[in-house]
């Protein structure tokens, strides 16, 4: 057995605990945790598969600034003293019906398609390297890169404009009365 697989063994099953953990979690900041955790063994993997680039994107975009987000907006609404509410009469079945239907599939696919499967092949040297992804970003998807930071440019001063708008109509009704 070699280190590789026990390693991959031990995280897989500390992502999929992590993963448990939050889905069962009664807290949503401890939920949140678990999120984190969980993000953060994947990234692991990612690093397994000598992807450094990867890796640091998923504890850098998701375990930092998408959790960080998640906590400020369950601290702000205070979601964690939130009780839970209960479920209509038709959520269980039809979630235990899908989840049924999800299985079926998956054994149907895995048993029909066994011998369609591709044969994993060895990463090149330099798979995810971030000298290539940089390289390849700025010349043959330059345009791309370029029209997805507009729109994130316009998103925020969208944003920016429309929250200074509500203060402003606020203030405004708070003076007149």
């Amino acid at each position: 057995m070699s280190v590789d697989l026990v390693l991959f063994g031990g995280l897989a099953l500390v992502t999929v605990l992590s993963a448990l953990g939050m889905l069962f979690s009664r807290n949503a900041v401890y939920s949140a945790l678990y999120l984190i955790f969980n993000f953060s063994t994947v990234a692991v993997f990612y690093l397994l598969l000598s992807a450094p680039f990867i890796a640091l994107a998923q504890i850098t975009v998701y375990a930092g600034a998408i959790m960080v987000l998640f906590l400020f907006v369950i601290m702000l609404l205070g979601a964690e003293q939130a009780g839970r509410t209960q479920p209509t009469w038709w959520m269980q079945p039809l979630a235990l019906s899908l989840a049924g239907i999800l299985i079926l599939e998956a054994v149907y696919l895995i048993a029909t398609h066994r011998s369609s499967f591709p044969v994993l092949q060895a990463a090149m040297g330099d798979f995810g390297n971030p000298l290539q992804i940089g390289e390849l970003l700025f010349s043959n998807y330059l345009l791309a890169f370029e029209t997805v930071a507009l729109l994130l440019l316009v998103a925020v001063i969208g944003a920016i404009f429309l929250s200074r708008g509500r203060k402003a109509r606020q203030t405004q009704s708070e003076a007149k009365s």
